[in-house]
């Protein structure tokens, strides 16, 4: 390979071509590692700053309210920066971390990916290989070893945004059913994050609202040097009663 690009992986799955990829780009003097699914650009470690505020927005919350012990739910591994950042936190107990493509497991698991082996080598962290929308659909929650297992914080990053789907059989979770579904899986108290690559939306704060004792819209912003203007994407919460 070029040495400005060198595939790392290949594999064929379910949902199509599913390659992981690492790329130069000259004009930040850096490299760049990818996932690219059918063509589409999936996610990278060029921008990781929304990716870990999923994890310390609402943890930073549950902390100053005194929380410990806590056992957090991750939806979407991607390239590990959220489940990273809950495992930077001395009072998470526990971390399940749900993807539905088995080779992002296996990356992480072979410590080919920018974090290595950082997740699959603590204790506290264990990779569930399932479809998160549809463990939100079922009864038995989602944890397939502790049906009906309830978690303190759930942190979902698999949509581009709430109403944009990367498979149209996931909009019905961003409903009021969807979400008041979601809330069975959820300790008093518990709270919801989810990342969207899109500015706050009122509509879907509104939903959130109907549905959890309290919720809220907080801005990630930071600067893109590709194109020279900041941007600004969201961190969802939503609080259990």
């Amino acid at each position: 390979m070029s040495g400005l690009f060198e595939e790392l992986d290949y594999r064929q799955t379910v949902l199509g071509e599913l390659i992981l990829r690492r790329r130069r780009i000259l004009k930040l003097d850096r490299n760049v590692v990818e996932v690219i699914l059918n063509d589409e650009h999936l996610m990278s470690d060029m921008f990781t700053s929304s990716e870990i505020a999923l994890a310390r927005t609402p943890l930073e919350r549950m902390l100053a309210d005194g929380a410990a012990g806590l056992d957090i739910l991750v939806g979407g591994l991607g390239l590990g920066y959220t489940a990273d950042a809950v495992l930077g936190f001395d009072a998470v107990a526990s971390l399940t971390v749900i993807d539905y493509l088995a080779p992002l497991i296996e990356w992480h698991e072979a410590g080919i990916l920018p974090l290595g082996r950082r997740l699959a080598d603590d204790p506290r962290c264990r990779f569930v290989e399932g479809d998160f929308f549809a463990l939100a659909r079922g009864d038995n929650g989602f944890d397939p070893q502790a049906p009906g297992r309830r978690f303190d914080g759930i942190f979902l990053d698999i949509d581009h945004s709430p109403d944009f789907h990367l498979n149209p059989s996931h909009a019905d979770f961003y409903s009021p059913g969807g979400l008041a579904r979601l809330i069975r899986s959820l300790t008093a108290g518990g709270v919801f994050a989810l990342w969207s690559n899109d500015p706050p939306d009122a509509g879907f704060l509104a939903r959130l609202k109907a549905v959890f004792k309290d919720a809220s819209a907080e801005e990630v912003v930071f600067h893109n040097p590709l194109m020279d203007e900041d941007c600004v994407q969201t961190v969802y919460l939503g609080m259990a009663g």
